[in-house]
């Protein structure tokens, strides 16, 4: 969000969760490659620092800028498409909530997604966005083509070589101008979800194993405080489509999952006691549901009530250790947690900056509602994880340095040598970009 401030000249950028914000000289909304390149060059020969907005739906400060802001809301659509090959290019501020319709038209989809829709395409790449599927790889996986802009306006279309690098860019190479996405058939999805005893699918690790593999994408939702989990199992399908009723998707998704969640969390917020009877009555009251929906549509879901957010990828066969931990943590601490862990697994993949480079993986995420504090249980959340081999997500908060990611990420060395390259001068660096990767 770009709001104008009272000082001449300067608008306040906040993002979505309320966790970073800025203050850029300068605030650009180019509807073209070219005004995107003329604008990028004329603010780095000015020596200004260079980010790009994306949505703000990332919980880091990885956009904040003093300098140059470029607002994505105008570069956005389809540049080209190729049902055959599946391979599609699009501007860099199209949204992925715009995207999956418009690919719908042309017969195609994305293989897999997330289960919020409202980032850009770039934005979503740069923090390494996935979603869940044991022999799935998150949205950088899905990149064949990639063009940067450079900080002399240079449009620079990626090499294969350079495409691991990019792909999970940090927006730290250049702007992104274009991408282009290796898709696939559009198809529909068999939706089930299911309220379910926490054993059932985290007994040990071969059962947690058996339940993401016996699906093309599996997750699950852990409550606080009690031993009761919420399943979702999603299968493509022949099957004809059988959306939803609008009013049980309206109950269901905005009614129960947005407003009567946000009261329950205000209330929660105010007295932290009875976070156990609520996650308890919450844990079973959600009911079991079945559909069949255009894969874009079953993916993601509307996320209204603001909450802050830290995920780590641990090795696959940890995630149930870990459910362990933070289970004993809580209950030692007496720390009280309105807000579902969830839980899903991709698989591994070459791409450098990757949470799940090298290794099938299980990724932990622990929330808090924005109105109560979050520091001793994502304090604690993160100690667990990294204990267990666990990288952080890009988008999400952490604490980790520089020093600390080199020795999570084997070609964290290479990425940065790609940095030196195309970004000598550091024009597109920021403060969190200095913590994550130096300078």
């Amino acid at each position: 969000m770009v709001t104008t401030s009272a000082a001449p000249n300067r608008r306040i950028w906040t993002n979505w969760a309320g966790t970073a914000t800025a203050s850029p000289a300068e605030v650009v909304s180019p509807t073209t490659v070219d005004e995107l390149q003329r604008a990028v060059a004329r603010a780095s020969a000015a020596g200004m620092r260079v980010k790009a907005l994306g949505s703000g739906h990332s919980f880091t400060p990885i956009a904040v800028t003093d300098g140059l802001a470029v607002a994505p809301d105008r570069l956005r659509g389809i540049v080209s498409a190729d049902p055959a090959t599946g391979l599609v290019t699009v501007l860099a501020g199209t949204t992925l909530h715009e995207l999956g319709p418009a690919l719908w038209q042309l017969g195609l989809a994305m293989p897999n997604l997330g289960d919020v829709d409202v980032q850009t395409v770039a934005g979503a790449l740069a923090t390494g966005t996935h979603g869940t599927g044991a022999r799935l790889g998150g949205l950088a996986t899905q990149v064949a083509g990639m063009q940067l802009v450079l900080a002399d306006g240079t449009l620079y279309d990626c090499p294969a070589d350079d495409l691991p690098a990019a792909a999970i860019g940090l927006g730290a190479l250049g702007v992104v101008a274009t991408v282009t996405l290796r898709c696939v058939p559009a198809f529909l999805l068999h939706a089930e979800e299911s309220p379910a005893a926490l054993d059932e699918v985290l007994r040990d690790a071969a059962a947690f194993d058996a339940f993401t593999r016996a699906h093309d994408h599996a997750e699950f939702y852990w409550f606080p405080h009690t031993r009761r989990a919420l399943t979702k199992r999603n299968d493509r399908t022949a099957a004809p489509e059988r959306p939803l009723p609008r009013l049980r998707r309206a109950i269901d998704d905005e009614l129960l999952s947005n407003t009567v969640f946000g009261w329950t969390n205000r209330l929660c917020a105010a007295r932290p006691s009875l976070i156990p009877r609520v996650n308890a009555v919450a844990a079973r009251t959600l009911g079991a549901r079945e559909f069949v929906d255009r894969s874009y549509r079953v993916f993601a879901a509307p996320r209204r009530v603001v909450f802050r957010e830290t995920e780590y990828a641990l090795p696959r066969h940890a995630v149930r250790e870990a459910i362990t931990e933070l289970e004993a943590w809580l209950r030692r601490s007496g720390e009280r947690v309105a807000f579902p862990v969830e839980v899903r697994v991709a698989a591994a993949d070459d791409v450098w900056l990757s949470t799940a480079y090298g290794r099938d993986s299980g990724y932990v995420a622990v929330h808090q509602y924005v109105g109560s504090d979050h520091t001793r249980w994502f304090d604690a959340a993160e100690s667990i994880l990294r204990g267990l081999g666990g990288r952080p997500h890009w988008g999400k908060m952490h604490s980790l340095t520089a020093d600390d990611l080199a020795g999570l990420h084997p070609r964290f060395d290479d990425f940065r040598a790609v940095r030196d390259r195309l970004d000598p001068g550091r024009t597109f660096t920021n403060p969190y970009l200095r913590r994550v990767l130096g300078d």
